[in-house]
């Protein structure tokens, strides 16, 4: 008999890109809250994620899954794989919208203004807490619940609601993109 307990890959990582999608959102409404003390809305999308923490945090969690126990190597390429990530999403989003996000180009070291140092080193701290503290114990939680037949079925609804949430978010932000308080200075001259 074939146990299903074990097959919930698929839904953990959807479950795990929407959480990263919102950390990432929740940290940067942290940000803005302390330095411009307002609430602002980042990225694209209207609902509260930022899908670039998401597929980030995702290819973190099934790359460097064989690093948990190797923080060091962990945090450089967390530095390394996050800033590709924060760089490629910069330059689509601007070739796709016309927008740019966030700019850098006031910052040391920095490559375009789309990636540099500080934001390098954060991404570092923050694969090495998610790679090597935070997804044993996510995995464990997840797993607890998958194995019950009603958390199992909870979880998939959930999943399939998120994913149908997100498209249309995404569907209309396709044609009415997020470009509130958000985006740079620099960007909203071009609006």
């Amino acid at each position: 008999m074939m146990d299903r307990s074990r097959n919930y890959g698929f839904f953990f990582y959807v479950l795990l890109f929407f959480l990263l999608s919102l950390a990432g959102w929740l940290w940067e409404i942290g940000i803005y809250l302390v330095q411009d003390g307002k609430f602002v809305n980042r990225g694209i999308l209207l609902g509260p994620w930022l899908p670039v923490y998401g597929m980030g945090g995702l290819l973190l969690a099934i790359l460097l899954k064989r690093w948990e126990y190797k923080p060091v190597r962990t945090f450089f390429a967390s530095m390394v794989l996050c800033s590709v990530v924060e760089y490629l999403a910069s330059y689509f989003l601007e070739r796709g919208w016309g927008v740019r996000w966030w700019d850098y180009s006031d910052q040391f070291l920095n490559i375009s203004g789309r990636i540099c140092l500080w934001g390098c080193l954060l991404f570092g701290v923050g694969g090495w807490l998610l790679v090597c503290y935070a997804m044993p114990y996510l995995r464990m939680a997840f797993r607890k619940i998958w194995k019950m037949d009603r958390g199992r079925k909870a979880l998939q609804l959930a999943c399939l609601l998120l994913i149908l949430i997100f498209a249309a978010d995404a569907a209309w932000a396709a044609d009415f993109p997020n470009k509130g308080e958000g985006i740079t200075a620099r960007a909203a001259k071009d609006l």
